[in-house]
């Protein structure tokens, strides 16, 4: 419930003041000549929500993997004290022992393995050293009902959402008797409804005394959860604010990160919206595994020259699996439909030739699908039009690396220098990378797959601003995002869709959470 006069989430009466559970003091942490952690000092008392708040690349996930022995005693300075004795952790096993456990935000599940296998993959109950399916069984059973799941523990990770999953996760933590669990970016993936049980099975958690560290990028979920709140920036600790003392200030958050203020979230735009530049009829597509299942359903669309067009709707209505299948039917099968660009139809059969019609997708994973984590920024970049590096069949170094330095600077990609390996760079970084990439393949259409996952506030902004300045040269954007406060912020039209058909379209200046929503509950009624 809103507390009427603040506006805000009100918080439980904070525990007695005990001794911290946890305490890090003049941590610092280098890599080379680079210094990702200095002299930071961190503390958290048992029983509470912590988050850690700070822009990509200020620390946050590096001073986790310091407590949890990803980097082992010995690689960094300072100390780590847990129940008041310092701890020297060797390695994972070592802080597990003691009840730390970190869930990082790529799921460390295997797909085609059981919940069961996941849950005990290396502690699974035996006799007579053969695994004790019945006891394993009866175990899972138990750890999914303290997270609200039903699915039977036979059921296959690869056949339940991004959310469900993420509460195996945490039921593989609860296994491990977790004292203290650390949670990167845990909703990153998920939809408005798997944010919202999460952040309760926390505030369950909490009332157990199970103690919770939270790094996240979503201010809104922060001041809605957190006890204390503590902000890093340039890998040094700026300060810890009490969310007991009173209601916590977004914006105070975001200039204590940023270290300047953002007078708004979205950067001003002035449209100059033109003639209609790209345009979709009938559009539809089947999964490519289950053939019998259709998943975008005769889906049509318009977008006009300097047009912002969001796609919003709930996780699983059918958003990337249309966008992919649009761009050279890299997923579906049975594909039919039209697609044409200044009225002329466009032959989408593959993604060279999506490409060499002008499209450009942005995936939403930009880590597996987007990039080449191991190789650097200027072979990144390149990488989806060698040609315009090369002579006769033959890449130009000097060409190359003359295009990576100039959307190094036009993206303002902050890097040593463009032969930085990518996978080093920050989220927000990648990010931009990612869109060179897609840039220097001269697009007129760009379809951008939640383009702001998983990096910070100051980094967001400076994407939409990217996106802004491809809408004034004239480009028809298309931006996915299960975030709808952002779609609101920087679209100025937004197609609403729902188990694979657009169900609603509202203006930008009409667009609230509220609209959207009401278009999706309409047609769930009807289906009713």
């Amino acid at each position: 419930m809103l507390d009427p006069s603040t506006n805000t989430v009100p918080h439980p009466i904070p525990p007695v003041e005990k001794p911290p559970i946890l305490e890090m003091r003049g941590i610092s942490k280098s890599f080379g000549a680079v210094k990702a952690l200095s002299d930071v000092s961190f503390a958290v008392q048992e029983g509470e929500i912590h988050a850690l708040v700070g822009e990509n690349g200020a620390g946050k996930s590096t001073l986790m993997k310091v407590l949890s022995g990803v980097y082992p005693h010995g690689s960094y300075e300072g100390s780590i004290l847990f129940d008041g004795e310092e701890r020297q952790f060797r390695d994972i096993n070592d802080s597990e022992k003691l009840g730390i456990i970190i869930i990082h935000q790529e799921l460390a599940l295997i797909p085609l393995m059981s919940i069961a296998e996941n849950i005990f993959l290396h502690s699974a109950p035996s006799k007579f050293g053969i695994i004790d399916r019945d006891e394993r069984r009866r175990r899972t059973k138990a750890l999914l009902e303290k997270v609200g799941l039903t699915e039977a523990p036979e059921m296959l990770i690869t056949n339940i959402g991004v959310g469900k999953q993420q509460m195996v996760e945490i039921a593989k933590a609860l296994s491990k008797d977790v004292r203290l669990l650390i949670l990167d970016e845990p909703t990153a993936s998920l939809n408005e409804t798997d944010s919202a049980a999460l952040l309760e099975l926390l505030k369950e958690f909490r009332r157990r005394g199970i103690t919770s560290i939270m790094i996240s990028h979503k201010l809104n979920e922060i001041t809605e959860i957190a006890d204390r709140i503590t902000v890093l920036r340039d890998g040094r600790t700026v300060g810890t604010m009490d969310c007991h003392a009173g209601p916590v200030d977004e914006d105070e958050i975001v200039r204590r990160m940023v270290d300047r203020d953002l007078e708004s979230r979205y950067p001003k735009r002035e449209p100059k919206i033109g003639d209609v530049v790209f345009e979709v009829e009938n559009w539809s597509a089947f999964h490519p595994l289950h053939s019998e299942r259709q998943v975008v359903k005769n889906v049509s669309m318009k977008v006009r020259a300097g047009e912002i067009v969001g796609i919003s709707g709930l996780m699983g209505a059918g958003r990337t699996e249309f966008a992919m299948s649009l761009f050279g039917r890299s997923w579906g099968r049975h594909i039919t439909g039209t697609a044409k660009l200044h009225g002329k139809e466009l032959d989408l059969s593959d993604v060279h030739k999506a490409i060499k019609a002008g499209l450009a997708y942005v995936t939403e994973d930009r880590k597996q699908l987007g990039l080449v984590l191991a190789e650097d920024i200027r072979k990144n970049i390149s990488l989806a039009h060698l040609g315009g590096v090369s002579k006769r069949g033959v890449i130009d170094d000097i060409a190359e690396m003359k295009v990576a330095q100039e959307f190094r600077g036009r993206m303002r990609i902050r890097s040593h220098n463009v032969y930085q390996e990518t996978g080093k760079l920050s989220g927000g970084n990648q990010q931009k990378v990612v869109l060179s990439k897609w840039l220097f393949t001269g697009p007129e259409v760009l379809i951008l797959d939640e383009p702001t996952r998983g990096i910070d506030v100051g980094a967001k902004y400076e994407i939409y601003t990217i996106i802004n300045e491809l809408a004034d040269a004239g480009k028809a954007v298309v931006v996915i995002s299960s975030e709808m406060p952002e779609l609101i912020g920087i679209c100025d039209r937004i197609m609403v869709m729902h188990e694979g058909e657009f169900v609603g379209e509202v203006a930008g200046e009409q667009a609230t959470q509220e609209n959207i929503m009401r278009a999706i509950m309409r047609r769930k009624v009807r289906e009713q």
